[in-house]
């Protein structure tokens, strides 16, 4: 049944007695590294820092976007496919000429600005469903321009969502969301740049580990922590590849990629989702390659056991 039902317009189909619990209360289907669907191979490598030198090695940067892309689809499709919360890392090349000019990254670059009109667009049109965006990361930020390149995109995001943005409040629903006309949540990862308009940054919890056993236990001492929680936190069920040499066991295996990793091991994660809700509240459940096996069906499937009290 997930499978054929949509996720577009979930929220606004959810049962009446959770439009007026906090946000930070739903259980909403997040997308980890969101933009890696659209890396360019052409672009120079930015992680792991080891490997920057060799830039110049075609095939190594190919070998980097397959095991960078963690999503498959494009923005829009992934919040069709019901996805609401956002991870967006954000870079600046290095000696580009244009001095505003920004990526979205994930060991290789893409552009901002277009993205954010996408969403804007699909905003727009789902007038119900409220969208967290998550900026974090800011790379290549040099002292020199940070505050510049900063304000530059905050006002752009003002400018571009203007009265969709939903200001800071202590505890937003989505029935005080509908009735203002706001579906916009921008989360930022700067202290100096927060304002009104921009909620502080959202903890990402994760496991730090290609090895499922460590992700669910350092996820479960983290829910724990989070037992009385007022604000949004994201359960990370991505896997991590090690920073260290460690990487090439994985990115040298020539028939495989990092989604397909992803694959394997989801919906063992899914379970442990199902099981974990039942003991610790859940908020933000963010994963890789969010429009495959049912993930969005069974994080959205949580609010109802929710609903009906169980």
């Amino acid at each position: 049944r997930g499978k054929t039902m949509s996720y577009a317009d979930w929220m606004s189909q959810l049962p009446a007695e959770l439009h007026t619990i906090p946000l930070f209360k739903l259980a909403i289907p997040g997308s980890h590294d969101s933009m890696s669907y659209d890396l360019d191979i052409d672009s120079r490598i930015i992680e792991p820092e080891r490997l920057r030198r060799f830039s110049r090695i075609y095939c190594l940067r190919k070998i980097i976007h397959t095991w960078a892309a963690t999503q498959e689809v494009c923005i829009t499709e992934q919040l069709n496919a019901g996805a609401r919360y956002f991870d967006l890392r954000i870079a600046r090349k290095p000696n580009d000429t244009n001095p505003t000019r920004l990526f979205f990254h994930h060991g290789l670059y893409t552009k901002t600005d277009t993205v954010l009109r996408e969403i804007n667009m699909w905003a727009e049109s789902h007038p119900k469903e409220i969208i967290i965006l998550s900026l974090s990361h800011f790379e290549g930020f040099d002292k020199k321009i940070s505050e510049q390149l900063h304000n530059h995109l905050i006002t752009f995001m003002k400018n571009l969502f203007g009265n969709k943005l939903l200001l800071r409040t202590n505890s937003p629903t989505l029935k005080s969301c509908w009735s203002q006309g706001k579906n916009i949540i921008v989360s930022y990862d700067n202290i100096q740049f927060i304002q009104p308009v921009l909620w502080r940054k959202i903890i990402y919890y994760y496991g730090n580990s290609m090895d499922r056993g460590v992700i669910t236990t350092k996820l479960c001492q983290a829910l724990e922590k989070e037992k009385s929680f007022t604000y949004f936190f994201v359960c990370g069920l991505n896997p991590t590849l090690p920073h260290d040499t460690r990487i090439l066991r994985y990115i040298l295996r020539i028939c495989d990629n990092f989604t397909n990793v992803v694959r394997r091991g989801l919906p063992k994660l899914l379970r442990w989702v199902n099981q974990q809700y039942d003991k610790t509240p859940m908020n933000i459940v963010a994963s890789d390659v969010v429009t495959r096996d049912d993930f969005v069906a069974t994080i959205v499937k949580l609010n109802l056991k929710r609903a009906k009290g169980r």
